[in-house]
Parts: structure tokens; sequence; C-alpha cells
């Protein structure tokens, strides 16, 4: 992804209509949901039956009692404790602050001892 698609989908999601509140998420899931390779090149379809797999998404809404995510961070949850939203067409996750199982942001990888993930 360039820099200039992601400036496009920041200044689109800066634009939301809503504003978060309290400890509440709003993010958007990685499209992700279909056919997947395993780490052996095995092609998986998207209607195999998998044990209980947790998503990506990244943040576009954050209310003002979130101390541990950013808007623009990839968060890691769990889809199936999920509440969704449609806002101008496009569908998001509503999620509380504390569902979320890790963080993956680059302002974190400049920490000592850092692994890229906020757990």
């Amino acid at each position: 992804m360039g820099v200039s698609s992601k400036s496009a989908k920041s200044a689109q999601h800066d634009k939301l209509p809503i504003r978060m509140l309290h400890d509440r998420v709003l993010v958007r899931q990685d499209t992700g949901e279909g056919e997947r390779r395993s780490g052996g090149g095995i092609l998986i379809p998207a209607t195999a039956a998998v044990g209980k797999r947790l998503a990506w998404a990244e943040v576009v809404a954050v209310g003002q009692n979130v101390r541990t995510v950013e808007v623009g961070d990839r968060v890691l949850y769990d889809p199936e404790d999920r509440a969704e939203v449609e806002v101008r067409g496009v569908a998001y996750v509503l999620m509380r602050e504390r569902d979320l199982h890790a963080v993956a942001a680059e302002r974190l990888q400049g920490s000592e001892d850092s692994t890229g993930l906020y757990l």
C-alpha cells in the first residue's frame, strides 16, 4: 500500500460523521475472509471449517478514554464477539478497548525489546 493510498484512507476515516464515546473502538475489518493459503502453499477455501480464529482490523476511531490504541493501528480481536455497524455504506465493527487482544503499530517498534505487537 503506497503512501498516497494510506493518506486517502485516513482522510476518509477522519470525516466519519460519528464520535466514539468512553472506551469504544471502531475498526474496519481486514478483507481476508476469502480463500487463503497455508504455510505449505495449500489453498484453503473460505467455506472450510477452522477452529476459533482471531482477526485483524484497522482502528478508524477511538473514544476519549481509550489509552492503548490510536487511529491507524492494527488490532487483533475475536470476530465472534463483535457488534457491526454500517456508516455511509461501509461496514465497521464496534467494540470496547478491553476486547482487543493485541496491537500492531509502527510507533511500538521503536521501543526497546519490542516485538511489534503490544500484548
